[in-house]
């Protein structure tokens, strides 16, 4: 099966794809910083995603999406840089010679731009003990079947008083990859994407209700 894993440079999910066999590629702007640039495709993905694929799963940028960046909002939308990531976003959704999607992205403006999401998932629901609320957007594939529950309380009170998930000290450090480590698919994640979507569609899973990923 061909996969493409659009705006992955970690190859986190690349990675699982190909121990189970799977023709998968890793595309993004930039290098990967994984072990196989053999599968990596370093090139601007809504030119990729162009070519034959059975299942695309799409990790666009969040960086002006995302809830987590609302006090830069009213800033984002003057200059343009709000609307270009929904537009990159939307682009995934119609990608009409594709069998098989799947669009993640955490919390953010699309629920309410685009519809509200198929699933919402956390690391500690697949063995990663973090909360990171992530949305998924499903075009004939299943909900994710939670792995290996190991939810517990790993909130920190920060600087600013609010209490985060230990998830977000992955943002000390050097500022120029931060976005990078943060952005990284946790394994238990990116495990379950590789298997329990790779099988679904091997098996022949339809959903009538998903054949698109229009709202």
């Amino acid at each position: 099966m061909r996969v493409l894993v659009a705006c992955e440079e970690s190859q986190a999910v690349t990675s699982m794809l190909r121990r189970g066999g799977h023709e998968a590629y890793s595309c993004d702007l930039l290098p990967t910083s994984g072990n196989h640039p053999e599968w990596h495709i370093q090139a601007d993905a809504l030119e990729v995603v162009k070519m034959s694929w059975d299942m695309v799963l799409a990790f666009p940028p969040c960086t002006h999406l995302a809830v987590s960046g609302a006090r830069w909002f009213s800033e984002k939308t003057r200059n343009g840089k709000q609307q270009m990531g929904i537009g990159f976003f939307l682009a995934f959704t119609a990608l009409d010679h594709v069998p098989h999607v799947a669009i993640e992205n955490p919390v953010g403006i699309m629920s309410r731009i685009y519809r509200e999401p198929d699933q919402i998932i956390h690391p500690w629901m697949f063995g990663d003990p973090y909360h990171k609320k992530t949305c998924l957007w499903l075009k004939n594939l299943p909900k994710l079947i939670p792995t290996c529950n190991v939810e517990s309380d790993d909130y920190v009170t920060l600087g600013d008083g609010k209490r985060y998930s230990t998830f977000h000290e992955g943002g000390a450090g050097d500022h120029a990859t931060r976005g990078q480590r943060r952005s990284k698919t946790f394994p238990g994640i990116a495990k379950a994407m590789a298997n329990q979507w790779s099988d679904a569609v091997l098996a022949g899973y339809v959903d009538q209700k998903q054949l698109t990923l229009g709202g």
